[in-house]
């Protein structure tokens, strides 16, 4: 199928597994980048993160042949398994049940908080310096506190285990909401920007004094500080290009559950200074302890938001063309969401002024056009670019093909 793409799982190292067959290769797409998950399960288990090797994490990330296409993840089934523990539980151990709620425990334990926060930096770290792919596994991104395991003689065939509590993450009492969110925007960065397809990947800095990690790849700047205690102002990173930059997303967030430390960078813009380490400009940053953010280039941000709906999303309603469809797009002011509606009256909606969005679609006899990836039927943006509306009501970061 030439649609098909297919995936190697080999630890051996095989030169040739993703080389073409008539090349003498196995023809596979991608490998599975194994040592990852395994080198953070190593971490947890037999030390404390203050001891982390900075160099170490950053080679075990990059150790792959030149072309070759890699999938990276930080846990699988594997850790999801009856016997072995997920990165959460490895993080917060029994307080995954008795520590999350905001209700009871408005102010998260050291052991949440720590919890919380490296979670979050290990999930970003791995899908911007990993690989050419990311994978996840069902739930564990929002740190799911059981394990898994199918009925069989052993337990009695019981099926209490083979479930996922995908309930957790949509209780806004619960502090997996938090882990959710960060994927969720996270994953939505990725599709703006694309740098998993790009090739431009320079680590700037692996600090193991400082415990910072700071890399390029595709035009952003990612920006990593381990420190369990030491937070660092006007921290100077070496970069490649002479460009402003925006931060477009932290670890610190209170949607995230963090404490809002960063929040004046993200309407701040950071200017670029002179060479630094070897390369030929460079950036100040604020980097509190066990925190992450990334940086855009400022080019990269202008133009809005541009709306398209593409020929099979709009004939999955009936419709021939965008002409006529009411973009209704919501607004949140004085502690209301107020509604705008605005019709399109071409293929593109385009709003200008706008970094992000939250919007229903109408068609003219007003019924709802429905966001297929979301339960409220609500389409959302969180970054300016052009984005297509495809098939069942998914976002492509791309215009409409004509």
């Amino acid at each position: 199928l030439p649609s098909a793409i297919s995936i190697g799982e080999d630890v051996s190292g095989m030169p040739t597994l993703c080389r073409p067959v008539e090349d003498g290769g196995f023809g596979f797409d991608y490998r599975l980048a194994m040592a990852i998950p395994d080198m953070f399960i190593k971490l947890l288990k037999e030390g404390t993160d203050d001891a982390w090797d900075m160099g170490h994490i950053t080679h075990t990330l990059t150790n792959r042949r030149y072309k070759e296409k890699v999938i990276a993840y930080c846990e699988s089934h594997d850790q999801a398994i009856v016997g072995d523990k997920t990165l959460a539980f490895w993080l917060m151990d029994a307080e995954m049940y008795t520590g999350m709620s905001i209700k009871t425990q408005p102010q998260a334990s050291l052991v949440v908080d720590r919890g919380l926060s490296l979670h979050k930096m290990i999930r970003l770290l791995v899908l911007g310096l990993g690989g050419e792919a990311y994978l996840t596994f069902m739930g564990n991104e929002f740190g799911h506190p059981e394990w898994i395991d199918f009925p069989r003689p052993e337990n009695g065939w019981s099926h209490d285990k083979c479930r996922r509590r995908w309930d957790l993450a949509e209780d806004v009492h619960l502090r997996y909401q938090f882990f959710q969110a960060f994927d969720e925007l996270m994953q939505a960065c990725e599709n703006r920007f694309n740098w998993l397809t790009s090739e431009e990947q320079y680590v700037c800095l692996k600090d193991n004094k400082d415990k910072v990690i700071a890399f390029e790849r595709g035009g952003l700047l990612f920006a990593f500080n381990f420190h369990p205690c030491q937070s660092y102002s006007d921290y100077q990173i070496g970069v490649g290009w002479d460009e402003p930059m925006f931060c477009v997303l932290d670890s610190d967030e209170g949607r995230f559950g963090g404490q809002n430390r960063l929040e004046h960078g993200h309407a701040s813009v950071f200017p670029v200074l002179g060479g630094f380490k070897e390369r030929p400009h460079s950036v100040k940053l604020y980097l509190p302890a066990r925190t992450a953010q990334v940086l855009v280039k400022e080019s990269l941000l202008q133009g809005g938001i541009r709306i398209f709906l593409a020929e099979p999303f709009l004939a999955g309603y009936g419709l021939t063309s965008a002409i006529g469809v009411e973009l209704q797009l919501g607004t949140w002011k004085d502690g209301k969401t107020e509604v705008t509606p605005m019709k399109f009256e071409g293929g593109c909606m385009e709003l200008a002024q706008n970094s992000n969005a939250t919007f229903a679609l109408v068609d003219p006899s007003g019924d709802i056009l429905n966001c297929g990836a979301s339960k409220d039927e609500l389409f959302r943006v969180y970054f300016p670019g052009d984005y297509t509306i495809l098939g069942k009501g998914y976002l492509e970061n791309a215009p409409a093909k004509a």
